[in-house]
């Protein structure tokens, strides 16, 4: 599986639901976890992992091409955590 399209059939042939609904469940749910993150709030599938909003402190870097000091601004990111079960069986 390697991207969204790919999901949408493997899950479509599996559960023998239209493709169509399928697409429209994973833009729902993704589109869940993209508000609940963005108001704060961390969505947590147990075994899978965890997505939260974290903020990253303003900070100052370099250009690589000129060696100059910039400034970069502080800013909100999204972090994902894997899951045990997920990451042992990966680690397997």
């Amino acid at each position: 599986m390697a991207n969204k399209q790919d999901l949408i059939d493997t899950i479509a042939k599996s559960t023998e639901l239209p493709k169509s609904k399928v697409k429209d469940v994973i833009d729902t749910l993704l589109d869940s976890i993209k508000d609940s993150v963005k108001k704060g709030k961390p969505v947590q599938l147990v075994g899978f992992g965890t997505w939260k909003r974290a903020a990253r402190k303003a900070r100052t870097g370099r250009n690589p091409q000129t060696g100059a000091t910039i400034k970069i601004a502080a800013r909100k990111v999204v972090r994902f955590t894997v899951g045990k079960e997920f990451k042992d069986l990966v680690n397997k």
